[in-house]
């Protein structure tokens, strides 16, 4: 099996928008099956990928996004790391099984895990970091072969020309390392992830999807996305090249992407409601992490990015704590609904979706937020910075951001011994490593959460439980 792991592609893109400049894509589509993925809860890269490659829920996982706190601290200082997965992951569950498995830069991947074959690191490898490999020495071989290897690019930067070059040199280098190593060996399940498709929405949406609220059609930078998709294409063309006629193709995404209305500036919400008490006002913008807050006449406050995480800060947990633990449950419903009736710039209501982690996993484990809120279904983002002098802001509060995720990505799979074109129902992001381990003629370890896609393995195979 190949797997192709694009990161944060909506259906509409690959499967209508972009199907011109995807030749290859277009092709394989023609006698596979398509459907929308519905990714986690919350739709991140991390947790997503990690979900989607281990069967579980973010809750068992103790994953709910890009950083976390360390023991119950006030700021999210941690960056979570392979090693931190209770569970094994499909690499690691297909290389204890006998497998020989290659793997490009699939998260969460730093420190690359010790598997029965070769891991490359993913685009949350820290700046410098030359254990990127495993086996280590295949670090020094891809940068002998390839040159400086690039996990990442600073996406959230004016420089939009530049930008472009240097997502395309990304791209077009990872897919010459994963068809370099590809064409290594036999293997029996290969992967590789570009971060790529993400980093181009985050920065050029507005300038390519008429539907942006800052959509200008005279724009310089118009083309910039058809040109990525179609490097894109050419990358996975060169790897299907290289299969032979018996190997299953999967082409995955984490989550979707849609544009961003702007900001709902979270903290500076609690601050005037009361909930968050600061000793001195904070200048425009000021990183939460550097307000004067007064924890001890603070019952919660909230981190930044595509949903908000609201921390309690709770006697007994927290080392300044103000909340008594009796008095958690009035304030989580308190909090749950004043955020209800928040209307958006316009006077609408904004939407807010407010829940509590218990409500979506099946457990909840680690760094979990007391309560997690989306605002107007995704399309505003939450503002973690302080001392706005209004509430919604236009632009995102951490540098230039065009998009937001969506809740759906893709699933396409060619099948050789079903190859026919065949459009699916919205199938769970929790159910994809199940179904690619049936597919494989292997049951999945109890502990999977997820359940194989009958329209995939067969209605006739049921999930068995594992002996």
């Amino acid at each position: 099996m190949l797997i192709i792991g694009l990161d944060g592609v909506p259906p509409e893109l690959l499967f209508d928008r972009m199907a011109d400049v995807m030749p290859n894509v277009r092709r394989l589509l023609r006698t596979s099956r398509r459907a929308p993925l519905r990714s986690t809860d919350p739709p991140l890269s991390v947790p997503a990928w990690p979900v989607m490659f281990t069967g579980v829920d973010p809750g068992t996982l103790g994953v709910y996004g890009f950083r976390h706190r360390s023991e119950n601290g006030y700021t999210l200082d941690h960056i979570p790391q392979s090693g931190d997965l209770p569970v094994p992951t499909l690499w690691e569950i297909l290389s204890q099984r006998g497998y020989r498995v290659g793997v490009v830069g699939m998260p969460l991947g730093y420190p690359p895990p010790a598997i029965n074959g070769a891991y490359v690191s993913d685009f949350l490898t820290p700046a410098g970091a030359t254990d990127t490999t495993f086996p280590a020495g295949l670090h020094a071989e891809i940068e002998r072969r390839f040159g400086r290897y690039v996990f990442d690019v600073s996406f959230r930067s004016g420089e939009r020309e530049v930008l472009a070059d240097e997502l395309l040199a990304m791209t077009d280098r990872r897919f010459a390392v994963a068809s370099w190593l590809l064409g290594q060996e036999p293997w029996d399940v290969f992967a590789v992830h570009e971060i790529g498709t993400d980093r181009l929405h985050h920065a050029y949406w507005k300038y390519f999807d008429p539907a942006h609220p800052e959509f200008d059609p005279e724009n310089p930078y118009a083309e910039v996305a058809r040109r990525y998709y179609a490097a894109v294409d050419t990358g996975i063309g060169r790897l299907l090249g290289q299969i032979d006629e018996r190997t299953r193709v999967l082409i995955v995404s984490d989550h979707g992407a849609m544009p961003m209305h702007g900001c709902f500036c979270i903290n500076d919400w609690l601050e005037r409601r009361g909930y968050l008490v600061v000793r001195q006002p904070p200048t425009p913008g000021t990183p939460f992490e550097k307000a004067d807050v007064d924890w001890s006449r603070t019952s919660a406050w909230g981190a930044g990015g595509y949903y908000a995480r609201i921390f309690f800060n709770i006697r007994g947990r927290e080392r300044s704590g103000a909340v008594a633990p009796e008095e958690v449950a009035a304030l989580r419903d308190q909090l749950a609904g004043e955020l209800g009736q928040v209307l958006d710039p316009a006077g609408r209501p904004l939407g807010a979706r407010v829940v509590a982690p218990s409500e979506l996993y099946e457990s909840v484990r680690g760094d979990a937020p007391d309560l997690m809120v989306y605002f107007g279904d995704l399309k505003w983002r939450s503002a973690g910075t302080m001392g706005h002098p209004d509430l919604f802001l236009a632009e995102n509060d951490t540098g230039p951001d065009d998009a937001v995720h969506g809740w759906d990505g893709v699933f396409v799979l060619y099948d050789p011994s079903h190859a026919r074109a065949e459009t699916l129902p919205t199938l769970a992001i929790r159910d994809v490593t199940p179904t690619i381990l049936h597919l494989l003629g292997e049951v999945p370890p109890a502990h999977v959460q997820g359940r194989s896609i009958p329209e995939v393995v067969g209605a006739s195979i049921p999930s068995p439980a594992a002996p």
